[in-house]
């Protein structure tokens, strides 16, 4: 090292701390930005930010003065220069010749936020709008003070000055290790958010001739978190929810629900709550009301009026109902909020609304958790895309089960023709059967839920549930309809459905016994139709 570089290493080392600003959320920056001046911090500043810093009177260099190079292309260009990254990324020990020698000084803080990409899109534009605010310098500052983070403080979150305020103020502006690798990681999270924001808005922007695109590499799946629950499946278990950022309120969900009352959500009501919600929304004309126990359906009907629907659900299996969930597609008013208490236990009701004159009634079990959901979307369209699971040491994806099956594609099978009410009931069956978990089957007559076999290991020990439940419920099963939400294997199902007085039958078809499964129901003029569409839901 020459005696020229030395010099100006000395220089260099005796500088006064430096802080890199650029935000976009300004919340407590003032405060903030004036704690660092009373530390002998010089602040250096983008464009927007130094102005922000001077209108209230804070002494500020802006980082085109700083650079010597002017911000170009509309600001496209204004952070990517060596006198930045090398402050940024520079060594205490290794890289302090090469700093002399072209004028690097050391930047201490880098406190950045990114252009609001999210909110842009959120509030609707269009796809040039959108891409200029995506940020390129923002991120690669906050990278790059990440990895150089035992030297550099790096903070994204307006919501941590606070806490670093304190911290500097009792060890003398050091902060712990283990604090600024916190915030490195905190910072590295941001980045990775940020960009997977990006690409899935561009996935959803994508043209439909390119879906072999479609299909990337890698998944990265953009969350954050509402809230933290009660508790996940069990006691033990930590839970939290996060949501979509990129889903909107066009398709109900109770991620954008508003509780009204009750206890915290746990994990298990947001699951079995989700399937209520789901099989709900199916009707547009009809009220609906779906009570829901372990993420199945165990009543299900569409009636005149909301306070029909829920007395028809609830006489499937009164048994099952006990702690469960319901859920209508219509408003709940007094009467509804009235029958609801006068049943022993509800966990959750959920609704679209809920009247005053309901939540003050309902108010009388406070427990009760009360949420409501909003308007239904016109568009049957307005669904969720993708379905995600996590498995030991992965994540199972794929598009969600959004197909519309219609009774007008449905194939007739035998000789018996189904009446216009039998069509009815297939369809309100099928749509029941689609929610409920396989093996799955559905005994229903007039828009009602007779009884409900599910999650049995063979699909004939369903029947037998469905049909026992719906004896044990005092129905009359003749001239019901039975779904199933796949084919049958064998025919001895059939004749189970044929003693008990069952006159329709909807499946998907495609074993290799239908020509038997076909002739029993024939044999006992029972009319079968052919889905061709498959719904398990495991």
């Amino acid at each position: 090292m020459t005696s020229e570089t030395k010099k100006k290493t000395s220089e260099y080392q005796k500088s006064t701390r430096q802080a890199l600003i650029s935000v976009s959320d300004r919340d407590g920056l003032i405060e903030f930005a004036n704690f660092l001046l009373r530390q002998k911090v010089r602040l250096i500043a983008t464009t927007s930010t130094a102005n922000y810093l001077q209108e209230h009177n804070i002494a500020v260099t802006e980082i085109a003065d700083y650079t010597g190079f002017p911000s170009i292309m509309g600001g496209r260009v204004k952070t990517l220069h060596h006198k930045i990254y090398g402050g940024i990324l520079a060594r205490p020990k290794q890289d302090q010749e090469v700093m002399a020698q072209h004028a690097i000084t050391a930047i201490d803080l880098v406190i950045v936020n990114f252009y609001p990409f999210q909110q842009t899109i959120e509030q609707g534009c269009t796809t040039s709008e959108a891409i200029e605010q995506i940020d390129i310098g923002g991120p690669c500052l906050v990278r790059a003070a990440a990895k150089n983070y035992l030297k550099v403080i790096v903070l994204t979150d307006p919501r941590d000055y606070p806490m670093v305020t304190q911290v500097l103020t009792k060890h003398s502006f050091n902060l712990p290790s283990e604090i600024q690798f916190n915030l490195a990681h905190k910072a590295f999270n941001t980045t990775a958010y940020y960009d997977s924001i990006i690409q899935q808005y561009f996935k959803q922007h994508m043209k439909k001739d390119t879906q072999p695109l479609a299909s990337p590499e890698y998944l990265t799946l953009p969350f954050t978190k509402k809230q933290n629950l009660r508790y996940g499946e069990n006691p033990h278990q930590c839970a939290r929810v996060y949501q979509d950022p990129l889903s909107t309120t066009a398709y109900p969900s109770l991620i954008h629900s508003i509780q009204h009352q009750g206890r915290a959500l746990s994990f298990n009501n947001l699951s079995d709550g989700d399937t209520a919600l789901n099989c709900v929304i199916q009707w547009d004309e009809q009220r609906a009301c779906v009570i829901v126990k372990h993420a199945t359906p165990c009543g299900v009907a569409i009636a005149k009026t909301a306070s029909e629907a829920y007395q028809a659900a609830l006489s499937t299996d009164r048994q099952a109902a006990f702690g469960g969930i319901i859920a209508f597609n219509s408003t709940i008013d007094a009467d509804i909020a009235e029958a609801i208490l006068a049943q022993p236990f509800t966990e959750l009701v959920i609704a679209p609304e809920v009247t005053q004159a309901a939540l003050t009634l309902l108010a009388h079990k406070p427990n009760l958790r009360v949420l409501s959901y909003g308007k239904l979307p016109k568009s049957s369209d307005a669904r969720p895309a993708y379905q995600y699971r996590s498995i030991r040491g992965g994540l199972l994806a794929q598009s969600a089960d959004n197909i519309t099956d219609l009774p007008q594609d449905w194939k007739l099978l035998t000789t018996q023709h189904p009446n216009t009410q039998n069509y009815a009931d297939l369809e309100f069956a099928w749509k029941v059967v689609r929610l409920t978990k396989s093996n799955a089957i559905v005994c229903a007559k007039n828009g009602q839920t007779y009884g409900i076999g599910t999650g049995q290991v063979s699909r004939v020990e369903s029947v037998q549930m469905a049909l026992r439940k719906a004896k044990e419920a005092k129905f009359d099963i003749r001239g019901a309809v039975l779904a199933s939400d796949a084919f049958f294997p064998f025919r001895d199902a059939i004749d189970l459905a044929a003693r008990a007085g069952i006159i329709a039958i909807v499946q998907t078809g495609g074993s290799k016994r239908d020509a038997e499964v076909i002739a029993a129901a024939n044999e006992a003029s029972i009319a079968m139709l052919s889905t061709a569409k498959r719904h398990f839901l495991h």
